[in-house]
């Protein structure tokens, strides 16, 4: 299959070698000509994905029109607040047979849509089933050194999702699909809010029960919010949801469960997200999330307090007390 990925970050990096190694003729966009002169000639991307190799056979490319133009699927592997000014670019190409996959992780700030309703927004005139999304716990740094990883592949058409599985599976990248699509956005965006959270446990030396706590808890306000917005509750119980959750809250890994961490030792956020090279979708998502919650009338306590953490600078031996001698209520509740 002729296929696009674009994004040369850490991860649209790694799709483009893992597509390449299943014998697609596969384009690697990215908007910064100086990175792509750099990769074309060290066939690596050492800013993102230092020690793994570029096979020659990808294309590496700064005209996104090129990139894009008759192409069987394009990846879109761009952060979140990002999606739409980069689709945009390729609205107005000829799309009604290509597959659209997008694998960021997050929810627009200004309009509160998904990635799945950004890109309706901007393709209006596409198929709704040629859209598709890939999530689970996947982090680039494993994947790209062939250690074992289980994703889903989600569309509003099963047909679509079991294309996309199939263009993605390999002996270490299991692929399965689901139509519920809602669910699987939002359990990948909203656990990364739920990983600062498990950073900021890190950097304030709480323990790991505190941690379990913020993890168990927080999967609960994922699904409450996910089904009031028409989302299926096994979902969030599923690779996309809890899966995802464990792995962000936990790895060396994850960039959010990092911001957390130093937000927690009392650094100010601006400071530790201007370090960063790679983007932390949960910053800009727990802004979103807060949002949705008021939106939808739905309670989501340990969000509100993350959101205080990073953005009022509440301190979050405070924010865990207040956490903690809330109201009691029933578990389920």
């Amino acid at each position: 299959m002729r296929v696009a990925v674009l994004g040369a970050g850490s991860w649209g990096t790694t799709l483009a070698i893992l597509l390449s190694e299943k014998n697609h003729d596969v384009s690697l966009w990215t908007y910064r000509s100086e990175q792509a002169a750099l990769m074309e000639e060290a066939r690596e991307n050492p800013a993102f994905l230092p020690g793994i190799k570029i096979p020659k056979r990808i294309s590496i490319l700064t005209d996104i029109q090129e990139a894009a133009y008759k192409k069987d699927i394009i990846v879109s592997a761009v952060p979140s607040q990002f999606l739409r000014s980069v689709i945009q670019q390729i609205a107005h190409h000829e799309l009604s047979q290509t597959i659209i996959v997008n694998v960021a992780k997050g929810i627009e700030n200004h309009s509160l849509m998904t990635m799945s309703e950004v890109m309706l927004d901007v393709f209006e005139h596409e198929k709704k089933g040629n859209l598709a999304i890939l999530s689970g716990p996947s982090h680039a740094e494993e994947v790209s050194q062939r250690m074992p990883t289980a994703v889903v592949s989600a569309s509003f058409n099963m047909r679509t999702a079991k294309i996309v599985a199939a263009a993605f599976s390999t002996p270490y990248f299991r692929v399965y699909v689901n139509d519920d699509i809602r669910g699987v956005e939002l359990g990948g965006a909203l656990k990364n809010v739920i990983a600062v959270g498990a950073g900021v446990v890190d950097g304030a030396g709480f323990g790991d029960n505190t941690k379990a706590a913020i993890m168990t808890r927080g999967i609960a306000e994922m699904t409450r919010l996910g089904v009031k917005m028409g989302a299926l509750p096994r979902t969030f119980a599923g690779l996309t949801g809890v899966g995802d959750l464990i792995v962000t809250c936990m790895s060396k890994h994850s960039r959010n469960r990092y911001v957390g961490e130093q937000v927690g030792k009392g650094r100010r956020l601006d400071d530790v997200l201007k370090e960063m090279v790679m983007v932390a979708e949960g910053v800009a998502t727990c802004r979103s999330s807060v949002d949705l919650a008021k939106q939808n009338s739905v309670e989501m306590a340990i969000f509100s307090e993350v959101h205080k953490i990073l953005f009022e600078g509440k301190n979050p031996h405070l924010a865990t007390e207040d956490l903690m001698t809330r109201e009691v209520k029933g578990e389920s509740s």
